[in-house]
């Protein structure tokens, strides 16, 4: 009898030790947020990343109960906002609102002030977008394989353009000709606006356009769509095929956002981000707002998206390196 009260005792005594240990260690977790916390966005004000941060951080400052403040930074292809955050304390108090320029810079710039890669940690992507292939109507292709052909006949006689070198659709283009096997001039134009005013007007034949200003001039029957970028089909313009369908399967290019932390950012602070942004973006307003622009929610884990980061990088190299888009 004894040595059952003195077992049962001991079973006591070890789930006590047991449950304040764990007790302990999950007082360990330091709380977050406590304070107020810095969101840099690199562009400017009014812009995709802008909007998306000032949407998103509203309802983390809702939910998490310490504000989320945007802090615009841009400059030099959002280099200078990357590198605010790649230097600040590592206590999820500094994050950053990056996007699709993060996995270019690395090839297109001689020396980055930050590793892409190393010094940060990932948060979760946010959302990515589709890029539409678009012609001047008084190009004779229908589709990608008819493009091709055009340009094959008329070696280095077509001009493409982008909203700048370096954006995704100026690689989706450098893309599309080392795939194709043909020559095309880029011509660079400052901005989505003016480079699509150039497409109107026949001084560039063909382009990749965000979803948003390509549909426009689509539907205004000005240019024509041939195919979008993303490797499967757009809800938004679901009638229009993909390039991986022309019989470029491994063309690829979405543009994306996402949020990173400073590397060394605690684990448990940056699960209790992804946790909330994940949430976030989840909700039926968030969802209307993001599609309203022509992108889909992503919302991924931290693992999955350094891994996109890591491969993403390592497709545009060649890319890059190939085109010539490289600054000193």
């Amino acid at each position: 009898m004894k040595s059952a009260l003195l077992n049962t005792l001991l079973v006591f005594t070890t789930v006590g030790i047991s449950t304040g240990t764990g007790a302990q260690a999950a007082s360990k977790e330091p709380a977050y947020p406590t304070k107020p916390v810095r969101f840099i966005v690199p562009q400017p004000p009014s812009g995709t990343a802008d909007m998306l941060a000032r949407m998103i951080g509203q309802k983390l400052s809702d939910s998490l109960g310490h504000q989320f403040v945007i802090d615009n930074r841009p400059g030099v292809s959002g280099t200078i906002g990357s590198d605010i955050v790649a230097k600040a304390r590592p206590d999820g108090y500094t994050i950053l609102m990056t996007l699709t320029s993060h996995t270019t810079t690395p090839s297109m710039y001689a020396k980055l002030p930050y590793d892409a890669i190393k010094d940060f940690a990932p948060v979760s992507m946010v959302t990515s977008a589709a890029l539409i292939l678009i012609v001047n109507p008084a190009v004779p292709a229908h589709s990608v394989k008819e493009l091709i052909a055009l340009a094959k006949s008329r070696p280095n006689q077509l001009n493409f353009t982008a909203a700048a070198i370096g954006s995704g659709g100026h690689l989706a283009g450098e893309m599309l000709k080392s795939m194709g096997g043909f020559t095309a001039t880029y011509v660079n134009y400052r901005g989505t606006g003016p480079a699509i005013v150039a497409l109107l007007g026949n001084e560039v034949q063909f382009m990749f356009a965000g979803l948003l200003p390509a549909q426009v001039q689509i539907k205004a029957n000005r240019v024509r769509g041939i195919a979008v970028t993303s490797p499967k089909r757009s809800p938004f313009i679901p009638d229009l095929p993909t390039v991986a369908e022309s019989g470029l399967s491994s063309f690829e290019v979405v543009g994306w956002y996402g949020v990173l932390a400073p590397a060394g950012t605690p684990p448990s602070i940056v699960r209790r981000l992804n946790t909330a942004i994940v949430k976030v973006l989840g909700l039926p307003d968030i969802r209307e707002r993001i599609a309203g622009q022509g992108a889909e929610v992503v919302g991924d884990t931290p693992a999955h998206f350094d891994g996109f980061l890591k491969a993403d990088i390592a497709r545009w190299a060649p890319i890059i390196k190939a085109s010539g888009a490289r600054v000193q």
